[in-house]
């Protein structure tokens, strides 16, 4: 009974990644309205667009805004591609993913790690670079950290369906650092558990020491 469970949970899976691929035409920003925009900013602080230094500038910001949200229309989840079934019921845990996003508030960038933590139900698991790519498309929207967090978690929940999820993220945020109370060196720390991780304090506590060893 157990091995059709196993088997039935892995064509289910199946069935749900094959639904999610992507059909649709590839999202277009109104680059446009982002260069007036730009226009408008500058004219507002006192600057001259025309001026030789400042002529391009709304053209660059716009292609930058088109990479800062890439992800703006894409769920997170549809990044976990691959599935195996392998004979295993130990944690899988990835540190120090890289990351950077933009704060919605003061639409500056905040950066920092990303560490995930998932336990395997039934030995289901995913390549570990998939676990990187869920992060990048989530971060590359305007977002606030705790949000972030809980999408990179609800995306390992969704696609793997695992006993238990930890997800831990680190940044440092410029709207700290350079504006406002300017405290450079100060660090932002989120954390969100499910399953057996969130119902179980031995088990997150376990796994919030793996995060600290150096």
């Amino acid at each position: 009974m157990e091995s059709l469970h196993q088997f039935s949970r892995m064509s289910s899976l199946v069935q749900e990644l094959s639904s999610c691929v992507e059909l649709d035409a590839p999202r277009v920003i109104d680059q446009k309205k982002i260069q007036a925009g730009v226009r408008l900013i500058l004219e507002g602080m006192g600057e001259d667009p025309e001026r030789e230094g400042l002529l391009e500038t709304p053209y660059r910001v716009s292609r930058m805004w088109d990479e800062l949200s890439a992800g703006l229309e894409i769920d997170p989840a549809s990044e976990i591609t691959c599935l195996f079934n392998e004979d295993t019921n130990g944690v899988v845990l990835v540190r120090d993913i890289d990351f950077s996003s933009t704060c919605e508030h003061h639409m500056l960038p905040f950066s920092g790690r990303a560490h995930i933590a998932y336990l395997p139900r039934v030995g289901v698991i995913t390549g570990l670079s998939k676990l990187a790519r869920v992060v990048e498309v989530a971060s590359k929207r305007l977002q606030v950290q705790e949000r972030l967090t809980v999408q990179v978690a609800q995306a390992l929940v969704d696609r793997l369906d695992p006993l238990g999820v930890l997800v831990m993220l680190q940044a440092e945020h410029t709207c700290m650092t350079v504006r406002g109370i300017k405290k450079p060196g100060s660090s932002t720390v989120t954390i969100d558990s499910r399953g057996c991780y969130k119902e179980n304090d031995a088990l997150r506590a376990e796994i919030l020491s793996l995060l600290s060893r150096p």
